[in-house]
């Protein structure tokens, strides 16, 4: 049974999910049980090592603004768990079209690396040449209650990037 099903479950029952899928970041109140209001339950997934910071910004429904500096809704950093997924909740000004991107600084420099990972919300496949997905295909709808969304990790491995332990 996936985790995401299991959690999935949990919030159609109306029980919190597992102890061991603590929601992280300062808006975690927002993504808590019975909190209503438009937010983004990012689960993160697939690190290559429980290292550094892991970075979440939010984008909002321009598409001119989607990775722009400075351009984000709302941004968090938080130190990598020392394992596992990391569930961070992000609450957000009103319902609507946002992207998001996530960015594991895996040595905490505060600089963008080769070894660095990142992802987007509805995982796009990216490539050494293209390595900003465009907003299409990366956006996704927030009503008035958090919502989940699956990030995995990708990573440069020789000429390709892609997942950690898949082939790309």
């Amino acid at each position: 049974m996936s985790k995401l099903w299991g959690m999935g479950a949990a919030v159609a029952l109306g029980v919190a999910a597992p102890a061991s899928a603590a929601v992280l970041g300062p808006d975690a109140p927002a993504c808590s049980a019975g909190a209503g209001g438009p937010a983004v339950l990012a689960k993160i997934d697939g690190f290559k090592a429980h290292t550094g910071n892991v970075r979440v910004q939010v984008y909002g429904g321009r598409a001119e603004d989607f990775l722009a500096k400075g351009q984000y809704v709302k941004r968090i950093d938080l130190p990598v768990s020392p394992h596992g997924a990391m569930e961070v909740c992000v609450a957000l000004p009103e319902p609507g079209n946002y992207a998001v991107a996530v960015r594991h600084d895996i040595d905490g420099s505060g600089k963008s690396g080769w070894n660095d990972g990142g992802g987007f919300s509805r995982n796009p496949a990216l490539s050494l040449l293209s390595l900003k997905p465009r907003y299409e295909d990366v956006v996704i709808a927030v009503g008035q209650t958090p919502k989940p969304v699956e990030i995995m990790l990708n990573y440069r491995r020789g000429l390709s990037i892609g997942p950690v332990g898949r082939g790309g």
